[in-house]
């Protein structure tokens, strides 16, 4: 198994939900990455996404993509990222996930040569959220040739039949958009329970909630169904923040990842006991 698999695997035979941060490379500094992953595990994150910092990213808010351009300014780069998490690997036992475009993967050695850097640096999976799913072959097969987990994502609006077939194509999790749009803080819990039903039919490979889930409740709202609450833009929001204000962008980002692993915990039960593992798509 690999480590995404062993953690949700972990998570759910100990009735957990997991948090999963993002936090985009190269923001609010070039080395916040070697400060910012072991606060993470520290403050109780199961996996974190590291967003590869790109100039035109489709699916994210103005949040995100401000700090990827402030990123790219820096002069950040996939081979900064990689150096970063390898410096850091060694000492972490929490996941770490590439968020990553296609466009980056094909100008970084193409799926095969991508992955295999990924994989040397201490990621332990890729998520292409560009990848349209009948071209995404070459992209799962890379990751887990490397011995990582790949996800693609799933829109609320994808037909059934469609979002199933994603779904069995995903390895370690699948990842479920809450909502329609882009990313961005949202003042209203996302309602998920009905198409997490639905995916849980399809496959047993653990189902993690992203976009605009922002708050402790929010949380709340997702893990009652879900296996994981992702939270991007409320987080990069408060570190820009707190960078802005003269404050240490890290400790105000872990003190709010603490509150939304509290959040989770509260809602957390434990799975039946059937006397079985469970079943993952790499068994």
């Amino acid at each position: 198994m690999t480590r995404i698999e062993t953690i949700f695997r972990d998570a759910r035979q100990q009735g957990r939900r997991l948090i999963m941060p993002f936090v985009c490379a190269g923001h609010t500094k070039p080395d916040t990455l070697v400060h910012f992953l072991p606060a993470l595990q520290h403050a109780g994150a199961g996996v974190v996404e590291i967003g590869l910092p790109f100039s035109d990213p489709i699916a994210d808010g103005p949040v995100i993509a401000a700090a990827m351009h402030d990123a790219l300014e820096r002069g950040t780069t996939p081979e900064q990222v990689f150096n970063q998490v390898a410096q850091v690997r060694a000492s972490l036992d929490i996941g770490l996930v590439a968020m990553v475009s296609v466009s980056i993967v094909y100008r970084a050695g193409g799926p095969d040569g991508f992955a295999a850097q990924a994989a040397q640096a201490g990621f332990d999976g890729v998520i292409y959220p560009d990848a349209p799913f009948e071209e995404a072959d070459d992209l799962l097969a890379a990751a887990r040739e490397a011995g990582m987990t790949a996800s693609l994502l799933i829109s609320p609006t994808t037909p059934a039949a469609r979002a199933e077939a994603i779904a069995k194509a995903c390895s370690g999790f699948v990842y479920l958009l809450a909502r329609t749009g882009i990313t961005g803080e949202r003042s209203d819990a996302p309602d998920v329970a009905g198409r997490v039903a639905a995916l849980r039919k399809a496959t047993d490979t653990p189902i993690a909630c992203g976009f605009g889930i922002s708050t402790p409740e929010h949380v709340r709202a997702v893990v009652q169904h879900a296996d994981a609450a992702i939270v991007g833009s409320a987080l990069v929001k408060r570190m820009s923040q707190a960078e802005a204000d003269g404050q240490d962008a890290v400790e105000a980002a872990v003190a709010f990842v603490r509150e939304l692993v509290q959040a989770a915990a509260e809602v957390s039960k434990p799975e039946p006991d059937t006397g079985n593992e469970p079943v993952t798509e790499s068994d």
